[in-house]
């Protein structure tokens, strides 16, 4: 187990220390719907950002991914036996997706170190901070440039002993990465060039999932959006989304990487698709809505008493 930081939090957080277990080990590892749950409560409570990563069109199951390295021993030691490769072909990734070792373990930090510490190791106290994370880099960073998704067009397989030569072309640039055409022998490839995450980096890095804008040259425009009140309170609960909603970002994200230049049909495609769905389809997506809606219900409960709480001591104090 990682060694503990008495004076600083991970990421910065200074005086944060962990929750008490929201539940047992064994009942999240058998139970992916207590995962879950616990899991979104438990980035509500430590006020961090929690987002299901993609690999390759593809959600990442971190359910599976949090029984996969606590069976192994827990983080630390899946890194130190290096058994990330073995970890990663429980996922059965697709063979256009590479680097999926340092993907796992880059989202394995973000999203489950803390976790498996208080659930796993059952800790206590500050935080701890892994004793094995990604190399700082100053720019530019491109020996460390990680592919992580191809379009999904099928390759053929080529021989080992067989020299390819390739032939590149930048497509179009966002704020951490690269959209790129690669052509090796007579497959023609597209997908996505980033930098991994540079720590002490002034300027922010983009999350690679979310961050692909199409380069033109001009600054770009935020458009008015309705005002959100999580914008005044950070620990004010994400807003569900409905059964479309979820549909929609799901298949807009694969849309966008078959059609990226014509994001202005992707509304009416979707619309379409939606529609020719069968009922049992459909109630696959709403059921989810309900379960985010119930999520939604539980931490706005567990906000406003939090709040209630913190005026009372206030008030107290005054």
């Amino acid at each position: 187990m990682s060694p503990v930081d008495t004076n600083k939090g991970w990421n910065g957080v200074q005086d944060m220390n962990y929750p008490a277990p929201l539940a047992s080990h064994e009942d999240v590892a058998n139970d992916p719907i207590v995962f879950w749950d616990t899991l979104r409560r438990f980035h509500f409570l430590m006020n961090t950002k929690f987002m299901i990563p993609v690999i390759g069109g593809k959600e990442l199951d971190l359910h599976i991914l949090y029984v996969e390295v606590t069976r192994r021993g827990g983080f630390e030691k899946v890194v130190a036996e290096k058994k990330w490769r073995e970890v990663g072909t429980i996922f059965m990734f697709s063979p256009t997706t590479t680097s999926a070792s340092f993907v796992l373990r880059k989202h394995y930090i973000s999203l489950l170190y803390h976790y498996e510490q208080v659930h796993f190791f059952n800790m206590q106290g500050s935080l701890c901070s892994p004793s094995v994370t990604f190399p700082v880099c100053t720019r530019p960073c491109k020996s460390e440039l990680a592919i992580v998704q191809y379009s999904p067009k099928p390759m053929n397989d080529f021989p080992l002993n067989q020299d390819i030569e390739g032939i590149g072309t930048i497509d179009g640039k966002f704020d951490c990465g690269y959209l790129v055409t690669v052509k090796l022998g007579s497959e023609v490839l597209t997908g996505v060039l980033y930098h991994p995450e540079e720590e002490g980096s002034a300027s922010p890095v983009a999350d690679p999932n979310n961050a692909i804008v199409p380069y033109t040259g001009k600054p770009r425009h935020s458009r008015r959006r309705r005002k959100s009140k999580r914008r005044g309170d950070p620990n004010y609960p994400k807003p569900n989304r409905s059964g479309y909603n979820f549909f929609f970002a799901e298949k807009h994200y694969k849309l966008k990487s078959l059609y990226p230049n014509r994001e202005r049909e992707f509304t009416k495609m979707i619309g379409e698709s939606w529609t020719n769905l069968s009922p049992e389809e459909r109630t696959v997506y709403q059921n989810i809505g309900l379960k985010d809606k119930e999520r939604y219900r539980r931490e706005l409960k567990e906000y406003k008493e939090s709040m209630k709480l913190r005026q009372q001591t206030m008030e107290e104090n005054i």
